[in-house]
């Protein structure tokens, strides 16, 4: 774990009241749980800017398997971006409705583009994309010396 730094913060007194509520609102422990939240998560936004950045995330979506086709064109679609996707969850949540859920690992651009064209098909009622970028969370590769060397090395 790293070393902890103490900071001051000035804040105006009705925003930081605004900040209070909301902290209790989102369960946060205290001030300084809530401001690290806040951070890594624009930390995050951040590197969600750029297409080649890392992702993972998940693709959601909300469909009647009832319609002509479309069951088959998402299966072949995912079949087409097998290196970007990790697994996928289906569920039945009527006699008609299914919500499948995505989960993938890639650079930016081909996650947005798996999720577009994933969305985009015909009888997709409902979807959505989150993303993170878990490099957004790690220290600066100078700063962060692996401290688990690889169990097996490859050779080419």
């Amino acid at each position: 774990m790293s070393t902890l730094s103490r900071i001051g913060v000035a804040l105006d007194s009705s925003l930081l009241e605004r900040f209070d509520h909301y902290i209790a609102a989102q369960g946060h422990n205290n001030r300084s749980e809530a401001f690290r939240d806040l951070i890594r998560d624009r930390l995050n936004a951040s590197r969600l800017l750029s297409p080649k950045a890392l992702v993972v995330g998940t693709v959601t979506l909300i469909y009647d398997h009832h319609s002509r086709l479309l069951p088959e064109k998402l299966m072949e679609l995912q079949h087409q971006y097998h290196e970007v996707i990790i697994s996928t969850v289906h569920s039945h949540l009527d006699h008609d409705m299914c919500l499948e859920v995505v989960v993938v690992k890639g650079r930016l651009g081909e996650v947005q583009e798996l999720s577009d064209r994933l969305i985009g098909i015909k009888g997709v009622q409902h979807g959505k994309l989150v993303m993170s970028s878990p490099d957004a969370y790690l220290p600066p590769p100078d700063q962060h010396p692996n401290p688990h060397p690889p169990k097996h090395r490859h050779s080419h």
